[in-house]
């Protein structure tokens, strides 16, 4: 077998760490990273001494807050919020419904913000949460403006499935992206949970490239989409513009 380099030693004790186990004890950490006790506790020992890693009283450790000041710093994480938030809370305002700001890591989209609604339907995301591309609005968003060879690739499979309404097939797919581009919304339906409906929306960065996308998830039951769609538009809009884009007619 290989040798495992330090760094992958050490990044194997953070990816230890996820929603599902978000605290661990020495011997968790160590069979969770596949390290011997004796590399676990030097590793660990150095990354609590850094900050990465606490140790709280009953003798668990989590994810340190030095971490949380190196991500704040990454440009499409808290500084994307940030410029966002507004106009996630305006469509919050607007709808009380659920509100989601994501961005695409390879086939997967991250959730970077998220405004629960009081009375919304439940969503299985949270901060930080990773879905296919495929299966939720803001994915459906980011994956229809990606390069042609990505979509391909992405469109060829294998496509998970989560509920009977989960899109697993290629070409309905690629019509569907198809159909993205040319509304310039997503519509996402009981593809996660039996009950919910997402609508989002692309967010342009300067160079007018998508960088991230915005959604609102309501109860399958009573969605409106025509309603919902220009109001997800705006917001998207909104960020875009804040981050710089600018529509073409707009330019100089």
């Amino acid at each position: 077998m290989t040798s495992r380099s330090a760094p992958d030693r050490l990044l194997a004790v953070l990816a230890a760490f996820d929603h599902s186990h978000p605290a661990l004890s020495l011997s968790d950490i160590g069979r969770r990273a596949g390290l011997t006790l004796t590399t676990a506790h030097r590793l660990v020992g150095a990354l609590t001494e850094w900050g990465a890693l606490e140790r709280d009283a009953s003798g668990l450790y989590h994810v340190g807050l030095r971490l949380w000041e190196i991500a704040a710093l990454a440009p499409r994480g808290l500084a994307l919020r940030q410029v966002a938030l507004p106009y996630l809370e305006d469509l919050y305002e607007a709808t009380h419904e659920n509100v989601q700001l994501a961005v695409r890591d390879g086939s997967e989209v991250v959730y970077t913000e998220w405004l629960s609604g009081r009375s919304a339907v439940g969503v299985h995301i949270r901060v930080g949460a990773r879905w296919p591309l495929h299966v939720t609005g803001v994915g459906l968003a980011l994956l229809a403006h990606s390069d042609a060879a990505l979509q391909e690739t992405y469109c060829a499979g294998p496509l998970a499935s989560y509920t009977a309404h989960t899109l697993t097939d290629p070409a309905r797919l690629r019509r569907m992206l198809a159909e993205v581009r040319r509304t310039g919304v997503a519509v996402s339906s009981r593809q996660v949970t039996d009950d919910a409906l997402s609508v989002a929306a692309p967010v342009r960065g300067p160079g007018g490239a998508v960088v991230a996308a915005v959604s609102v998830v309501v109860p399958h039951a009573d969605a409106q989409v025509p309603v919902l769609a220009p109001a997800v538009r705006v917001a998207a809009r909104g960020i875009s513009r804040a981050l710089g884009w600018q529509p073409e007619g707009a330019r100089d």
